[in-house]
């Protein structure tokens, strides 16, 4: 992933939404990494993580971490992350040398750090990432929480069919977490959020609409590309954790402010559940 600016995928939505001439303003922000100063700081006082990688199958999830502050450790182009998904979690034993996407934030004072790059280490209890993307984004359509750790014990593991618990959990979420990737440029982690109720389920799929944000598209542009898709919903009171994985596509005759939407098909939903 050593590409620097926007991806073919990214292009093609920028286009279409006719935000070209003010995302390439902001093509800046996806220089190369370097995790020191104001980022380092921010990173060694956070204690929530949300990463998006793929298991041993080759199969996409995003999945949720937290720590103690400092347990997000940067130093150079080098994050290391002191914990790893345990057992019942989709990403338990993620193979290393893969591409990864991480999302850095801050639900109380709704700030935000996107790092993508590579896993060159994978443990137990520590993964290693090689980051050769870092930028932050806004603070829009962030809601505050308070973190829970996200259970991973006594996983319910489906089809995608949605049950009862997951289908409260879906239409009460006000924040979900959404993984993407590009065949070249690896993959992403962003946040999307809402008034409860945004994200609604239209027989075995969810759709929501995409909300005016930064122009940059990054999600949207993955998807462009590549429908492989993963999200992540958090009962932030309990610390149930939904993990889902599936294709997604985009619409461009949606209803709501901008006319875009994305539809996901579930095919495969780990729940996990304090039990």
């Amino acid at each position: 992933m050593s590409a620097i600016g926007f991806h073919e995928g990214e292009l093609s939505v920028q286009r279409k939404a006719g935000v070209s001439h003010d995302a390439a303003r902001l093509e800046g922000m996806l220089r190369p990494a370097l995790l020191e100063g104001g980022a380092k700081k921010f990173l060694a006082q956070r204690e929530f993580v949300a990463i998006t990688a793929r298991d041993a199958d080759g199969r996409m999830w995003t999945t949720a971490l937290t720590g103690q502050p400092g347990f997000l450790d940067a130093a150079g182009t080098t994050l290391t992350v002191h914990t790893a998904p345990g057992t019942g979690d989709p990403l338990y034993g993620l193979p290393a040398h893969q591409q990864v996407g991480v999302l850095v934030i801050e639900l109380a004072i709704r700030r935000r750090v996107r790092i993508n790059g590579e896993l060159v280490r994978s443990a137990s209890d520590e993964l290693e990432i090689a980051a050769e993307q870092a930028y932050g984004n806004c603070p829009q359509y962030i809601h505050p929480h308070t973190i829970t750790q996200p259970a991973s014990g006594l996983p319910v593991v489906t089809d995608g069919t949605l049950g009862e618990m997951e289908t409260a959990l879906i239409e009460s979420a006000d924040t979900f977490f959404l993984g993407t990737s590009h065949p070249t440029r690896g993959a992403d982690t962003s946040h999307k959020g809402g008034e409860p109720g945004f994200v609604r389920i239209d027989g075995a799929d969810l759709w929501w609409p995409d909300f005016p944000g930064n122009n940059m598209f990054n999600s949207l542009g993955n998807i462009a590309v590549d429908p492989t898709t993963s999200l992540l919903f958090l009962d932030f009171g309990t610390g149930t954790a939904l993990h889902l994985s599936g294709t997604a596509t985009l619409q461009w005759d949606a209803p709501g402010e901008t006319g875009r939407a994305v539809r996901f098909h579930p095919t495969r939903a780990v729940l996990n559940s304090w039990g």
